[in-house]
């Protein structure tokens, strides 16, 4: 990161940003181009690495580009602010920004499927206490994004 002053390295911090931000734009690598998905999401910090969730419909064209290239980037912002200046140069934007790599694969087992859905609902309601009938877990697809790295930058 060229401007070493702005990086955020505190986990706490990027906790914070995780739960400020709604919108996680995952782009794929597609035969030379890369397509880009804003999605809702939700996030556990659980483990070693932060796991982003993610759902959506079982057929289309982001379920066929994580079959042909699970590597993937995101990015979460929180569409910052812009500063105004006497100059061109002199304008800037208040912002706080995750962006990363990582793997992201289908969420096949029940019972994590079932975890997945309530971090997203955490995430968006306050609570991760909600309960999925069999019908509601079977018709959704659940994707996790494994972030394998991540840069985290704030200027105020």
């Amino acid at each position: 990161m060229r401007r070493k002053d702005r990086e955020i390295t505190d986990k706490a911090k990027i906790t914070e940003i995780f739960n400020k931000c709604s919108c996680c734009r995952i782009g794929f690598y597609d035969n030379g181009e890369i397509y880009i998905i804003p999605m809702n999401y939700g996030y556990s910090d659980a483990g070693e690495n932060y796991v982003l969730y993610f759902h959506g419909a079982s057929e289309g064209c982001k379920i066929d580009l994580i079959k042909n290239n699970p590597a993937v980037g995101f990015e979460i912002d929180d569409s910052g602010e812009i500063t105004c200046g006497k100059t061109p140069c002199g304008y800037s934007a208040k912002y706080k920004s995750i962006t990363g790599n990582g793997v992201i694969s289908f969420v096949e087992d029940k019972d994590e499927k079932y975890f997945g859905l309530n971090c997203i609902m955490q995430h968006y309601t306050g609570s991760g206490s909600w309960s999925f009938d069999s019908s509601a877990l079977s018709s959704v697809s659940v994707f996790k994004l494994t972030v394998n790295s991540l840069s985290c930058k704030i200027h105020c």
